[in-house]
């Protein structure tokens, strides 16, 4: 079905089928044709693909990806909108919708139970608001996509890129930077939606990380790092490390040193491969 971005189609579309819009659900569909386009775009798919999209809404993205891509396999939680997507989708025989919670989903079976004939598997989406952080770590954990591409909030985005010193930075930046390569392809104004939305959204697509960025002995470990330092950022970082993992204060001081780092510094202040140095140092002297 064409013209699925035109409010009056959309309009026409959803009062046909009497589909109300669900502010629990966050739903804001598109109506601006050029942004599935670039979404699809942004996602370097091709044939061989097998893509995951999370909340298709009406399905304009969906046929996006659908013209692209081996198969498309659509999770949604709003089971009202099963009429709506029979009639957008009708014809498009890669495409698949699952009605079901992707954060109750198991993914890594999703995709190979479902996309197992592709060459790859990846996620390409317009993700429902209230659930872009668990959502984003989901598919990281799954551990089988090779790129995800999502449109986000604009802040949420910007801590997902977010660079050491500055106030974006946070325990989740280093986690998405940790497993993959995040960059902002676009900004998408409020106006593209219907409804309108309260604020901007990025277009962001991460290339999974084929090996970790910087050496590290201990993934774990240095997680642990990570969230002891940013639960209390605004303390010292060996502050924040005594309380966060109950080590003596000396301990996480010798450590702080033996990383090479200023013995006042905040967590916050900390690329990637500072926090793997620190937490290589708190190893060795919680073995000594």
């Amino acid at each position: 079905m064409e013209h699925l971005t035109e409010l009056n189609t959309i309009k026409a579309l959803l009062a046909r089928h009497g589909f109300r819009f669900s502010k629990t659900l966050g739903q804001n569909f598109l109506c601006a044709a050029w942004v599935p386009e670039r979404i699809a775009e942004a996602a370097e798919l091709d044939g061989d693909t097998g893509v995951l999209e999370v909340g298709p809404g009406i399905g304009c993205l969906t046929a996006e990806l659908a013209k692209r891509t081996k198969k498309v396999v659509c999770v949604e939680l709003d089971r009202a909108l099963g009429p709506v997507l029979s009639e957008t989708l009708a014809g498009l025989d890669n495409v698949e919708v699952r009605f079901a919670d992707v954060m109750k989903t198991d993914l890594r079976a999703l995709a190979e139970e479902r996309l197992s004939d592709c060459a790859r598997a990846v996620v390409c989406a317009n993700l429902p608001y209230q659930i872009t952080t668990p959502a984003l770590t989901a598919f990281v954990e799954a551990g089988c996509f090779e790129r995800i591409t999502v449109m986000i909030q604009r802040e949420v985005a910007r801590r997902v890129c977010a660079r050491e010193n500055t106030a974006d930075y946070g325990a989740f930046s280093v986690f998405m930077q940790w497993h993959t390569a995040p960059e902002i392809c676009f900004d998408v104004p409020p106006g593209c939606f219907i409804p309108a939305p309260k604020v901007t959204s990025s277009v962001v697509t991460m290339p999974r990380r084929t090996d970790p960025p910087v050496p590290v002995r201990s993934p774990e470990r240095m997680f642990a790092v990570v969230r002891a330092a940013f639960n209390q950022r605004r303390k010292t970082l060996c502050n924040a490390l005594s309380a966060g993992l109950g080590l003596p204060k000396e301990t996480a001081a010798a450590a702080i040193a033996a990383a090479g780092l200023p013995e006042r510094i905040r967590g916050e202040a900390l690329s990637l491969a500072q926090f793997a140095r620190l937490s290589d140092a708190l190893s060795v002297e919680k073995t000594d």
